[in-house]
């Protein structure tokens, strides 16, 4: 059977002294920063990517992969232990975890989120596995038209998707599209929007806005509200969940598994999506409700396996389409231009090994993930209390070389500079950056297709509405927009997020 052959070149890529160690160093390095609040897996990839230069392709996205999965894990462990989320997608599992911890549980309640997100991480590899070679296949037959539409449908999801104002969301991909537009027009050979300077003859570098907004920002943030951590447990026993907690936690893990797959799937989902609507139908459904927000320990198990499967199901739409569905997945794609790759589904048939060998990692990547989980968990509670002020310094100075030797430029670390008050800006009007990295990395992409459909069709718009696959995606894009720009649900959306 193919899927076989393909995984078997997958293990063969990735069972190399070089692949596992990286694979090996991306988990560690994500289960840190997820355990460390305020650095979170983007800021983190966003600054290994310099480093990537000195990597082959293969290495490096397998080590970008294991950030990204492994902070899942390492979210968890604050989240437990110190009520402070180190991710984002961790901020349900603290509603009962940490309850779980000052009922004298902790234990239960990390192993519980281990072995949830070591089943769900293992089974959306094994959906990412079965979906992606078909998907690709699909998107191959592909012309101009239809992937201007997909990406138009791509960045009009993830501002449905995104949270609090609408009119905020569109502004900021925009905004996105804009950055992109700087440099030199490809057909013309004509500087645009480079106000005559040199240095963005070449356009904006896609690292330094990484950097910038969600690096040098974040930290100008964390550094606003520091917060003092204090540890609920500092040695954690009774690891093993007895036989009831284990029944309880199946059907839990299940539900989450299933539902986090599919909506890691959508752009602007993920995990942060996946754990809060798991935690919402769990709560719903369950039998134990009533002690939900207690030290449920079904509260633990349903999110946790959810923002793990949707954490490597968004794996997807990146490997076989080239469309992100998250900033992480815009920062993968940016590693694999830096790489030489040119993203999309042709990846698949043209770089097998790279194709494969991410996915064949993941397994890998979540076993090391359990055994770095619990056997360390005492090395994880010391990090927690490792205070912000000594962290930032060095991660300072690490973007700052690493931006630098992108092109040796002075310049480009005064644009990042930039970019990172911009970030904060950002953040104190309440503006996400993650639609202007989806629209920064989407944008020349969009222009580059939709002039050459406009080409091959001369210079006809309805070309976009004469082909059906076209025309449904960009149906589905405007249903989408009218439907959130309806009075009540834009009112409940804005509500939500001011809650």
């Amino acid at each position: 059977m193919e899927l076989f052959s393909n995984l078997a070149l997958g293990f063969d890529t990735v069972f190399t002294v070089t692949n596992l160690l990286y694979c090996l160093l991306g988990v560690f390095l994500g289960t840190a920063i997820g355990v460390l609040p305020g650095l979170g897996p983007t800021a983190t990839i966003a600054m290994l990517l310099p480093a990537t230069f000195a990597l082959p392709p293969v290495s490096s996205l397998i080590m970008l992969s294991g950030i990204y999965y492994g902070s899942q894990y390492g979210g968890s462990t604050t989240a437990i232990l110190v009520n402070l989320p180190g991710e984002s997608s961790s901020v349900v599992t603290a509603l009962d975890g940490y309850q779980m911890a000052r009922q004298g549980h902790a234990g239960k309640a990390l192993a519980t989120a281990a072995l949830g997100s070591f089943f769900a991480g293992s089974v959306a590899t094994f959906l990412l596995a079965i979906f992606a070679p078909p998907l690709a296949d699909v998107a191959l037959k592909f012309g101009p038209a239809e992937y201007f539409s997909l990406m138009v449908l791509g960045l009009v999801a993830s501002v449905v998707l995104a949270h609090g104002s609408l009119l905020r969301a569109i502004g900021m991909i925009l905004l996105g599209l804009l950055f992109g537009l700087v440099g030199t027009d490809v057909n013309s050979g004509t500087p645009r929007y480079t106000f005559d300077s040199p240095n963005l003859a070449d356009g904006i570098n896609f690292v330094v806005v990484a950097m910038g907004m969600f690096g040098i920002g974040e930290i100008i943030r964390n550094l606003e509200q520091e917060e003092t951590r204090t540890v609920m447990v500092k040695k954690v026993q009774g690891l093993m969940p007895s036989k009831e907690d284990l029944k309880r936690i199946v059907a839990p893990i299940l539900r989450g598994t299933a539902l986090g797959s599919a909506l890691g799937i959508l752009p602007g989902g993920g995990a942060m999506l996946s754990s809060f609507a798991a935690y919402s139908i769990e709560k719903k459904v369950s039998k134990n409700s009533a002690n939900f927000g207690k030290g449920a320990i079904e509260g633990v198990a349903a999110p946790e396996a959810a923002n793990n499967a949707g954490a490597q199901t968004s794996f997807i739409p990146m490997l076989t389409l080239g469309i992100p569905s998250n900033p992480v997945m815009a920062l993968m794609i940016g590693a694999m231009i830096i790489q030489g790759i040119q993203p999309g589904p042709a990846v698949m048939t043209e770089q097998p090994t790279l194709f494969w060998g991410i996915i064949a990692s993941m397994w890998i990547g979540n076993f090391f993930l359990i055994v770095l989980n619990l056997p360390m968990i005492g090395l994880w509670v010391r990090m927690i209390m490792v205070p912000y002020h000594f962290l930032f310094p060095a991660i300072l100075i690490f973007s700052s070389i690493g931006v630098f030797s992108l092109n040796n430029s002075e310049f480009d670390i005064y644009m990042m500079a930039l970019f990172g008050l911009f970030g904060y800006l950002c953040a104190k009007l309440e503006a996400e950056p993650a639609p202007l990295m989806l629209g920064f990395i989407l944008g020349p992409m969009m222009e580059e297709y939709l002039r050459r459909a406009l080409l091959l069709s001369r210079s006809d718009p309805m070309v976009f509405l004469q082909r059906p696959i076209s025309a449904t995606m960009l149906a589905l894009a405007a249903i989408a927009l009218a439907v959130v720009l309806l009075p009540a649900l834009r009112k409940k959306r804005e509500e939500a997020f001011v809650e």
